[in-house]
């Protein structure tokens, strides 16, 4: 009996985290949204698909949340997409709602999921649904490191030139402008990045990276990144499916590490078929645990501001 995964929001991220982990063979997939005939066409859609791609596995739209009971992992894609000139946190409010109704259907229907909160924004979107479900801390994570990783390795392969299998990066912190790309971690075949490249330039791909998704908005005009999102997140279900123990950097619950407390920020973790196996401490240059512990407050005074209103 194959895993089961429920992707809740309909539009480009959840369509395509729907398509990607059939098209991976990884689960079942139910796809569920608020509105009548999108999710049903969309599954459909894909299903229609299965012959070409040769996945078996079956994914089903609907607007009923119980279907989602039985999943093993339930995805959060739902909410408002940021618009140009709109900030992370300004989407806050408005995602807040969608998020809670959210994860009371979760809470109701998939009691015993772990969660992947892709909402933005997003440390604060995870740290609610932790808040709202009474889920264990390991059991509730959100993709944002996985995604600005991807984007800072990407970056870099293009500006030296060389395949982007032998960049090796790490981004830590918020998913958003105070994110943390740790260069004391990243590498060209196990060689320093500055050996590569001159620091006024590596601060100008670190700018980018920061930027990374604001300049996506900027040049669709009416919407959001969606290929790279699902990407990032399709990793992680597998990680979690296989129990194949990566070591990705994702936002996860801190208690203590980093001298960061009660707080989701974007940190190394070992993640296994029970969720977030455990938070990796790693050595960090003394600015880069500033600009760590910098990003962690304002995550934290982002989620405080939300918990009061």
């Amino acid at each position: 009996m194959r895993e089961k995964v429920t992707v809740v929001g309909s539009g480009f991220v959840g369509t395509m985290v729907a398509q990607r982990i059939a098209e991976k063979r990884l689960a079942d997939c139910v796809l569920l949204d608020i509105v009548e005939g999108i999710p049903q066409g969309k599954a459909l859609d894909i299903i229609q698909s299965a012959s070409l791609e040769g996945f078996d596995c079956v994914v089903t739209g609907t607007n009923d949340p119980a279907l989602m009971a039985g999943s093993r992992i339930v995805v959060v894609t739902a909410g408002f997409p940021r618009t140009p000139g709109m900030s992370r946190d300004d989407l806050a409010a408005k995602n807040g709602a969608v998020v809670t109704s959210v994860v009371d259907n979760i809470r109701t229907y998939a009691p015993q999921s772990i969660i992947i909160m892709v909402t933005n924004p997003l440390d604060v979107m995870t740290h609610l649904a932790l808040v709202r479900s009474g889920f264990p801390a390991a059991r509730v994570m959100g993709m944002g490191g996985v995604l600005d990783t991807a984007r800072y390795t990407a970056f870099l392969a293009r500006e030296l030139g060389v395949s982007i299998k032998d960049v090796n990066a790490l981004v830590l912190g918020s998913h958003g402008d105070s994110m943390v790309p740790v260069e004391s971690c990243t590498t060209v075949k196990g060689i320093p990045i500055d050996h590569f490249i001159k620091k006024e330039r590596r601060e100008e791909i670190i700018e980018r990276t920061r930027q990374g998704g604001a300049e996506i908005v900027n040049l669709l005009k009416t919407g959001s990144a969606w290929h790279a999102p699902s990407a990032s997140t399709t990793v992680m279900v597998e990680a979690i499916l296989a129990d194949s123990k990566r070591l990705v950097p994702v936002s996860a619950f801190v208690q203590g590490e980093y001298g960061i407390d009660q707080t989701y920020i974007g940190v190394p973790v070992i993640l296994g078929a029970s969720g977030v196996e455990k938070i990796c401490e790693i050595p960090l240059a003394e600015e880069e645990l500033t600009a760590l512990r910098r990003s962690a407050a304002v995550s934290r005074a982002a989620f405080n501001t939300l918990n009061r209103s």
